[in-house]
């Protein structure tokens, strides 16, 4: 019995530590570090090139030839549960696979510690929005010059699909799917992905997340496009699911760079 004893104590005193020091892991590191998240678009198990055909899963060949999405509202966590929320004014990105420059996201002024899961939007969030176009510091001139906008009141595109498509009844024909809000509903996907190994922001050290993004997925994951159906998906209820069963299984982090 006192043997037994004995390792119980020797266990819960050991677990202790573990917990004290992954703790200690946060609270000693000190400083601001950079951190970065790649956006690989691929599509399937391919990586995503532009005029290229692949075929989806109801036989129709399409070919991608623009392919931009917003991420937003970026929050990262830490090991011990924290978060950094990084600030509204700098968490607003157009991920455009033709501007191999803009699918690396440069994150400044990270309070350094060991992060083990990033959160972000998709899409631009209705209390931006709600803020006016004087309140969105430029972006909607940036939205406009990428094509990325309807009309003020409809406001912002937060995912650009685009290419040509053959089937049954079309031969390399225009297809356009754009999300974004419809009528009512506001289609801003939140996602939320744990990282496989700790990202480590240091004063010296800046991590770089790689995220897959497999964009076959906004026209065949669970809900599934059929261009027979329509060549331009851009709003109803076709739009309202790809945001809510599409959009949220984009996303993979393949790796993390702590170089």
């Amino acid at each position: 019995m006192k043997f037994q004893l004995k390792n119980i104590v020797a266990v819960i005193a050991l677990a202790l530590v573990f917990t004290s020091c992954s703790d200690d892991d946060n609270n000693e590191i000190t400083g601001q570090g950079n951190l970065k998240l790649e956006f690989d678009n691929v599509y399937g198990s391919s990586n995503l090139a532009f005029n290229t055909p692949y075929t989806n899963s109801n036989g129709e060949i399409v070919k991608i030839n623009n392919a931009i999405y917003i991420i937003s509202n970026i929050v990262l966590t830490k090991t011990d549960g924290s978060t950094y929320t990084v600030p509204k004014s700098q968490s607003y990105f157009f991920v455009n696979e033709a501007n191999a420059a803009s699918t690396i996201l440069n994150l400044p002024n990270i309070p350094a510690g060991n992060y083990n899961k990033v959160t972000f939007g998709v899409g631009v969030d209705q209390a931006q929005f709600d803020a006016g176009a004087s309140g969105q510091n430029g972006m909607w001139e940036i939205a406009q010059g990428l094509g990325m906008t309807w009309s003020w009141a409809a406001g912002y595109k937060f995912i650009k699909f685009e290419g040509s498509v053959t089937s049954t009844s079309h031969t390399n024909a225009n297809f356009r799917v754009h999300t974004g809000k419809t009528g009512t509903i506001y289609n801003y996907t939140e996602v939320t992905l744990n990282l496989p190994d700790n990202a480590l922001v240091r004063t010296n050290i800046t991590p770089q997340v790689h995220i897959m993004a497999d964009l076959k997925k906004v026209i065949d994951g669970t809900t599934v496009i059929n261009f027979e159906e329509g060549l331009d998906v851009m709003g109803g209820t076709k739009v309202q699911n790809i945001s809510a069963n599409n959009v949220p299984s984009l996303f993979e982090v393949e790796h993390v760079h702590n170089d």
